[in-house]
């Protein structure tokens, strides 16, 4: 199928756009990669009347690590693609769980297109960025003709592929804090085959203070309907970072108690559920190791889980 009939803008300024914006706020849809709502236009399973591409629009191009506050964040502008910001050295120095996680988002070809921005605003909970967004503490910014205002996860992720941005809203760029002195992060999601959505997936963000655990958050894709970011600090806090067998069943178990996954002709809710305890204790025994290796996923180790997987 084909999209039905509409029309195209290319706005060329953040002013025009949102003035376009606010002209068909009740007919228009938001272009920028396009490798999310292509595939639902032809489908069909969305009809607007009015397409405005932002690939053109100055200034949301934008890719940046800066010092706020004696802390870096990384600044990801609306049209910049998943593969800049995985291949970005600055970005793996600040905060490694994003091209970790990006590693796993569909095929190279479409994180040369997609967006970052763009995957955060269609709020898919099978998607990596959302939760990204959500396990580290970021936020959007977001304008209209009436405005700028800022919104974290909690606040834009209302419920499946829906979010509080007004029909008149851009989310000009995603904002991610870097990690923490001594923080050690990773991803790892489970799918049928390579690129496709992942069954379970889990994020998570451990801190380290000399060699004693002191905090652990987790978050999750396909399990929950919404990012939902899991602290579970009172029970690693105070362990050894060599002991994690001993307490890895311990958070296990509270992951499994709390998400609440859906059932599909992919994978029952139960399957779901184990898979993600299955995650949880492989993710967290990999970032308490003590040789100095946590297992970042570089290309090459991708290359190898890929090449697992199919013979799986």
């Amino acid at each position: 199928m084909k999209p039905s009939p509409l029309r195209i803008h290319r706005p060329t300024t953040i002013d025009e756009t949102l003035d376009l914006l606010s002209e068909h706020a009740a007919s228009g849809k938001v272009l920028a990669g396009g490798q999310s709502l292509v595939p639902v236009l032809n489908m069909r399973l969305a009809a607007p009347r009015d397409l405005i591409d932002i690939t053109a629009v100055s200034g949301l191009d934008e890719l940046s690590v800066s010092g706020v506050e004696g802390r870096a964040e990384i600044t990801v502008g609306a049209t910049v693609t998943h593969r800049q910001v995985e291949r970005s050295e600055e970005v793996a120095v600040a905060n490694p769980l994003l091209g970790e996680a990006l590693r796993f988002v569909a095929h190279p070809a479409i994180r040369n297109r997609g967006t970052t921005v763009g995957s955060i605003a269609h709020a898919d909970p099978n998607g990596e960025m959302p939760m990204i967004l959500a396990l580290t503490g970021g936020r959007v910014e977001a304008r209209s003709t009436r405005g700028q205002r800022t919104l974290n996860a909690e606040e834009l992720n209302i419920g499946p592929l829906e979010t509080s941005l007004e029909s008149d809203e851009l989310i000009t760029r995603a904002i991610f804090p870097a990690l923490p002195a001594g923080s050690r992060a990773g991803f790892d999601e489970l799918a049928r085959r390579s690129g496709d959505y992942g069954l379970a997936g889990v994020g998570m963000i451990l801190d380290v203070e000399g060699a004693t655990v002191t905090g652990l958050r987790c978050g999750f894709i396909s399990v929950t309907d919404v990012p939902e970011v899991l602290n579970l600090s009172e029970v690693v806090s105070g362990a050894p970072v060599g002991d994690a067998p001993e307490v890895a069943d311990t958070v296990v178990d509270a992951v499994r108690d709390f998400i609440d996954p859906g059932g599909d002709i992919h994978a029952t809710a139960d399957y779901r559920r184990h898979l993600t305890g299955v995650i949880t204790s492989r993710l967290f025994r990999r970032l308490c190791r003590t040789d100095g290796d946590h297992g970042r996923i570089t290309d090459s180790r991708m290359t190898k889980i890929d090449t697992e997987r199919r013979r799986a």
